[in-house]
């Protein structure tokens, strides 16, 4: 298959450079993929898994459950991670302990 590209239209060259920039992320994927099955396998042939030889943690599922509400609207919730909500930062500023706002 050797296309002449001084025949095609400029529709056709863009059409064909779309279809082999998804054909070498898919075969770079797939590619990617056969490392990452090879280097596990190797580990646990040894007795190991991966992220005990990279000292990778392993990753955390799901969702923190809310620790902290608004007591003017209940809808509004915390989780105690990250950056502090506005109507937090308005608690504490009005006198309030952040023990206060415990779910």
């Amino acid at each position: 298959m050797n296309p002449d590209l001084d025949k095609m239209t400029l529709k056709e060259l863009r059409d064909l450079r779309a279809k082999l920039d998804r054909a070498i992320n898919s075969f770079e994927d797939r590619k990617r993929r056969e490392a990452l099955a090879a280097i596990e396998e190797a580990a646990r042939e040894h007795g190991f898994n991966l992220s005990e030889l990279t000292g990778a943690k392993p990753r955390r599922s799901g969702t923190v459950a809310p620790k902290y509400v608004n007591p003017e609207d209940p809808t509004m919730t915390w989780t105690g991670r990250g950056r502090k909500p506005r109507w937090v930062q308005d608690s504490l500023e009005g006198g309030k302990q952040l023990d206060d706002l415990l779910i």
